[in-house]
């Protein structure tokens, strides 16, 4: 099969024949019909996060975003079928540690990041393995297309359990949602669902005019101000209730933490680069005295993408309008260029394999 393999951080994927896999007993394959291109596999191709023994190793196939039809099953597998039209999440769980027992498989014990490491290869390929299959593959609504359903593999899913059951969001609520890519704006559509007010940050016109076509009451562009808290407590008269770094540098998370009002939450959902290597410095004494909460949120439990689902099925969510563009294999590399100076808008998707 066709696949994008790593061979050099920073240097562009090859693209060349590699095996097929074959499922293993509880394992299934997916012929891949579209994948999302995220930040996160931008992280992987820079050889960034070796501070959380997770840097990726020349000859891995990235790709976390996936979503096909399912073609080969293991002979343990139970409830998954050849034909069956799945997502993948990209925290595979094992579906037997005691948080994937308490519903929180999203941070398993023995969590494989799908595209990351070399026991999940990923789907920037014509087909993908999926271990634990009857616990991971997500099984999606009759008539959506693969292309629409690709962001929930990371980005819209993430923003979903960030905002819908990580903090508290209530309707007329204020949410900052601070740098606008694609987990950035699927927050900002998915708070605008939960009948939020959003205040949308980033440093392009383009970007920012997308997020107010999915919902965004505010705008700042962070590039014209000096002062981006201050620009949100103005707006929200005294401070978000929520605020949401997207993006994962310092200069985000503390915006997002100074621009929230007393008990306020800000959700960390953006991972660091070289420069922080998972390390920020926070106002912390400031949120002491105004009781601010500092919670983390990582990727979302396939047992509740169920939530989402109920909410396409009515048309309160639209995963569809994060999708920016469609490429093919061979245009991946091009994109991941384009990440180092921001330069995508929404959520490129490869449907051409």
């Amino acid at each position: 099969m066709r696949a994008a393999v790593l061979e050099e951080h920073g240097e562009p994927l090859t693209i060349k024949d590699v095996d097929a896999p074959d499922p293993d007993p509880t394992g299934a394959v997916v012929e891949v019909e579209a994948c999302g291109v995220c930040r996160s596999d931008w992280h992987g191709w820079q050889g960034d996060w070796e501070w959380l023994n997770l840097e990726t190793q020349p000859g891995q196939i990235l790709g976390h975003e996936p979503a096909g039809h399912v073609v080969a099953v293991g002979d343990e597998v139970e409830g998954v079928d050849e034909g069956d039209h799945v997502a993948i999440p990209f925290n595979l769980g094992d579906g037997a540690c005691p948080r994937c027992q308490r519903g929180h498989s999203n941070i398993c014990e023995n969590v494989m990041p799908l595209g990351f490491v070399e026991q999940a290869q990923g789907a920037f390929a014509e087909q993908v393995h999926v271990p634990v299959a009857d616990h991971n593959l997500v099984h999606l609504p009759d008539g959506v297309s693969s292309v629409d359903m690709a962001g929930l593999g990371c980005r819209f899913m993430t923003s979903f359990h960030a905002l819908a059951h990580r903090a508290d969001v209530s309707a007329g609520d204020w949410v900052s949602i601070h740098g606008c890519g694609g987990i950035g704006l699927s927050a900002v559509h998915i708070a605008d669902a939960l009948g939020a007010n959003v205040v949308a940050v980033d440093l392009t016109d383009d970007k920012l005019e997308r997020a107010t076509d999915l919902g965004a009451v505010e705008t700042v562009n962070a590039d014209n101000v000096d002062d981006v808290p201050g620009e949100i407590k103005g707006i929200t008269d005294g401070g978000a209730n929520v605020s949401m770094d997207a993006l994962g540098i310092a200069t985000t998370c503390q915006n997002s933490v100074f621009s929230l009002d007393a008990h306020g939450q800000h959700i960390q959902v953006g991972l660091t680069t070289q420069d922080e290597q998972g390390m920020v410095s926070l106002p912390t004494d400031a949120m002491v005295m105004q009781e601010i909460e500092f919670i983390g949120s990582l990727g979302m439990p396939p047992t509740r993408y169920d939530e989402i689902f109920r909410m396409v099925s009515t048309g309160k969510l639209e995963p569809e309008k994060v999708v920016s563009e469609t490429i093919g294999l061979e245009d991946v590399s091009d994109k991941l260029a384009a990440m180092t100076d921001y330069e995508t808008v929404g959520i490129p998707v490869i449907d051409e394999f």
